[in-house]
């Protein structure tokens, strides 16, 4: 059996892939150095070249609140394209088991909490990403909308806000976590004495390493075969000044933390109701402690190229 992990050079796919090499499952990570997703016709080409008995679709343009704030069309247009062209290209090689990576975006901004898979559509998004939010939604249904006409086994998993290993740490896109480390690290490193950061700081989120991601993943190729998205998440809540405060004592940063009030602070609050992939019998094995030390000692090991 041939697995095709797409976007396997990034930060899911990549730890899917490594994931799947602890297996005897033949897996093939391919990269936008290996085929551009946004050309169809190439696309539909390799998938039927090589085959996959599975696919798992990692790939899209992604980014934090800065980058969907500012490209909300490359946001929108590059991703419904990105999953499009491989749904269809899996489709026209008949590929039995697809599994799609949605985003917790997807959720109203002021959702009930913890969210159900059940709330998606039940009010109007966060508007510093609603582009990509949308992409996303249209993929779920796109899933959705195979499994029904065509039978097919496929499924959409729906990860809480990530982190880990390959991590991207580019102020401009990055995410959270690895923003917040750069931020913080490049303060001691250059001996300031503070350090700015986003928002108010009172936003709570919940994070999931990588890792236990990919995990997941697997346990839900095995297990799930629903038509309604699964949630993946840790359960556990934190507020970004309480992530800050984590992070700079891991890095042994004792300057001040200003907050620039002026940026967005995004969703108040996004925590996922992870019970039923609870009860498939997987649970995060990665604290956010250990988490953030493996995070921030790969990001010293490897700045150039993050």
């Amino acid at each position: 059996m041939t697995i095709l992990v797409a976007g396997g050079s990034g930060l899911v796919g990549s730890a899917i892939v490594r994931a799947y090499e602890k297996t005897n499952e033949d897996v093939i990570g391919i990269s936008s150095k290996d085929l551009n997703l946004l050309d169809r016709d190439k696309t539909f080409k390799f998938i039927k070249e090589i085959k996959p008995s599975v696919i798992i679709d990692a790939a899209a343009k992604v980014g934090g609140i800065g980058g969907n704030n500012n490209y909300p069309v490359e946001f929108l247009s590059e991703n419904i394209r990105i999953q499009s062209n491989l749904m269809d290209a899996a489709h026209s090689s008949g590929v039995e088991k697809l599994l799609f990576l949605g985003s917790s975006c997807i959720y109203p901004r002021n959702c009930a909490q913890p969210i159900k898979e059940e709330y998606i559509l039940t009010g109007e998004l966060e508007e510093t990403n609603s582009a990509y939010a949308i992409a996303k939604i249209a993929g779920i249904e796109l899933i959705k909308s195979y499994r029904k006409e065509y039978g097919y086994s496929w499924i959409t998993v729906m990860p809480t806000n990530l982190y880990g290993t390959k991590d991207n740490f580019d102020l401009e896109t990055s995410h959270v976590i690895p923003a917040l480390i750069r931020k913080i690290l490049d303060a001691k490193l250059n001996n300031r004495h503070e350090v700015a950061l986003w928002g108010t700081g009172s936003p709570i989120r919940e994070f999931l390493h990588v890792d236990d991601l990919a995990r997941a993943v697997l346990v839900c190729l095995e297990k799930y075969n629903d038509p309604q998205h699964i949630n993946i998440g840790s359960g556990i809540e934190i507020s970004i000044k309480n992530l800050a405060l984590k992070i700079s004592n891991q890095i042994g940063y004792d300057g001040e933390i200003i907050w620039d009030t002026n940026r967005p602070d995004g969703t108040p609050r996004k925590v996922l109701d992870a019970t039923k992939i609870f009860k498939l019998g997987w649970k995060p094995n990665i604290s956010l402690d250990q988490g953030i030390r493996s995070t921030i000692d790969w990001y010293l090991e490897n700045r150039v190229d993050a």
